[in-house]
């Protein structure tokens, strides 16, 4: 194999590890969101790392391109429609409910302390 051709393979190689890990992790999420308790979960997450691991000594770089899209695929396919998401976090019931005050308002935190600071 010649230098262009084996560093063209191991860049493709390495960008089809970081899809199979992104596709894992989204999906290992996902599982949780179809399992609210976590010892629902563990037996599921275990199910799906398995799924994983048969194809882990894959080594044709077409089957594996195959198979993350298969993946993609299924993963889209069973994707829960109301995923949760944590309360304070971006898109969560919680998130900016207090904003930041506007300019020019001044805060004071001392809670009744301040007027005897005065005397």
């Amino acid at each position: 194999m010649s230098g262009i051709a084996s560093v063209s393979f191991l860049a493709r190689r390495a960008s089809q590890r970081e899809r199979v890990r992104i596709l894992y992790r989204r999906a290992l999420r996902d599982t949780l969101n179809w399992a609210v308790h976590r010892h629902l979960f563990y037996p599921d997450a275990d199910a799906l790392r398995e799924r994983f691991e048969v194809n882990r000594k894959v080594e044709d770089v077409e089957t594996i391109d195959r198979l993350i899209a298969d993946g993609e695929a299924s993963y889209n396919k069973w994707r829960h429609p109301d995923p949760y998401i944590v309360p304070w976090a971006p898109g969560g019931s919680k998130f900016n409910r207090n904003p930041v005050p506007p300019e020019g308002i001044e805060i004071v935190y001392d809670y009744g302390k301040e007027e005897a600071e005065l005397v």
